[in-house]
């Protein structure tokens, strides 16, 4: 199997930004790396840095602590766990995150968060615990045209590649 990225931390100061009136130096230091479940499984999963309950129709943003560093030629998918989004429609406000090899240089460090909504119809609360697993991401390759003139440098996440 090809190696094609690693997960990292992002810094401590970039992670608290994301934090206020928590206890984040214990929430940084416990922060689990994505991993996948079984050696079968196509998903890394994320794990929540914070006791999470959502009622249906409410959003959350996830800061996950973590950056990836992927080989040019591939790109690191989002997407809800499947149980999560079978059971109570739990969704990426994006429908699949997507993290380019370059987010990995932005000042943010490449910090990936998720916002998720419980788009629950059969009126169903969400409640997730610090450390349990919510989304996961999935390696995927892709290609350029033979035409491909892309020169840009990405700054940011969410929208910086619109940004003049």
């Amino acid at each position: 199997m090809q190696k094609i990225a690693k997960f990292e931390k992002v810094s401590f100061e970039q992670f608290s930004e994301s934090f206020s009136g928590e206890d984040v130096k214990k929430i940084y230091d416990e922060i689990s790396l994505p991993r996948r479940a079984t050696s079968g499984s196509a998903g890394y999963d994320f794990f929540l840095t914070k006791d999470l309950i959502l009622v249906p129709g409410q959003t959350a943003l996830i800061p996950t602590g973590i950056r990836v560093r992927i080989q040019e030629g591939w790109m690191l998918q989002l997407y809800p766990r499947s149980g999560l989004g079978f059971k109570f429609r739990l969704q990426l406000n994006n429908t699949v995150g997507i993290i380019d090899s370059d987010y990995y240089f932005s000042k943010n460090e490449g910090h990936i968060f998720c916002k998720i909504t419980n788009d629950s119809k059969d009126n169903k609360t969400v409640e997730l615990k610090r450390g349990d697993a919510f989304c996961q991401g999935i390696f995927v390759p892709y290609g350029i045209t033979e035409d491909d003139c892309a020169s840009g440098v990405r700054d940011g996440g969410f929208g910086s590649t619109d940004k003049k």
